[in-house]
């Protein structure tokens, strides 16, 4: 990653038109292709951007991205008045984002236990990676067939959207036509249930405290 901060100005041209004056601004060029620039106020949201793929050309006093969008061409320029610091950072491999401590150790737990979502379920890999990001539990059931586990501490039609998302992703993958999907969640709302159904996607109520062996359970886990 190369961070330049600079007195500079900044052009779009593409599906509109916009100019940022003379200021100095951060400019953050990973090296996925990704372009932002961002000033000292306005939190995280930066002030222009270009998303990957893109091509990026440095000259003496500008800095130049251009990018492919249809028929036409997004080019943001960067024209460099001052620049006050300069420096590259190798970031080496991302680490997988960490989920709150509710959703990890629910990971955990039925990572090891996965039968208790369905009789014969056992795990194939944690955090299966997809396009879209990382489906929680990959698994395997009694008929060796393919299951997406996607866990959440409250199961929300959000986390019904989330999972099949990433199951469309999985079954893009011929071998993986047939994968399945479970929603595990300490609390299941009924709109979320109501949604899973009606796309073939179980909902599998879990307790942390029971899985952990810290209590006996009151009934069997209900599932939907």
């Amino acid at each position: 990653m190369r961070l330049i901060v600079a007195r500079c100005e900044v052009t779009y041209t593409g599906r509109l038109t916009a100019h940022l004056p003379e200021s100095t601004r951060l400019l953050m060029l990973k090296a996925d292709g990704s372009v932002l620039v961002h000033a000292d106020a306005g939190g995280y949201r930066r002030l222009n951007w270009m998303t990957p793929p893109t091509v990026i050309e440095r000259g003496e006093d500008v800095i130049v991205v251009r990018k492919r969008a249809g028929r036409s061409e997004d080019r943001l320029e960067i024209r460099l008045h001052e620049v006050l610091s300069e420096s590259e950072h190798e970031m080496g491999e991302a680490a997988p984002l960490e989920k709150d401590g509710v959703e990890r150790d629910l990971q955990e737990a039925l990572a090891a236990l996965p039968e208790t979502l369905e009789p014969g379920l056992r795990l194939d890999r944690r955090e299966w990676s997809t396009e879209l990001g990382p489906v929680d539990l990959m698994c395997r059931d009694e008929a060796d067939g393919w299951v997406a586990v996607e866990i959440k501490r409250i199961g929300t039609i959000d986390a019904v959207e989330q999972l099949t998302r990433y199951l469309d992703c999985i079954r893009a993958d011929p071998a993986r036509a047939g994968c399945r999907g479970i929603l595990a969640a300490q609390q299941l709302k009924p709109q979320a249930v109501t949604l899973a159904a009606s796309r073939e996607i179980a909902c599998v109520e879990v307790d942390l405290a029971v899985l952990r062996g810290e209590r006996e359970p009151e009934l069997t886990l209900f599932a939907a």
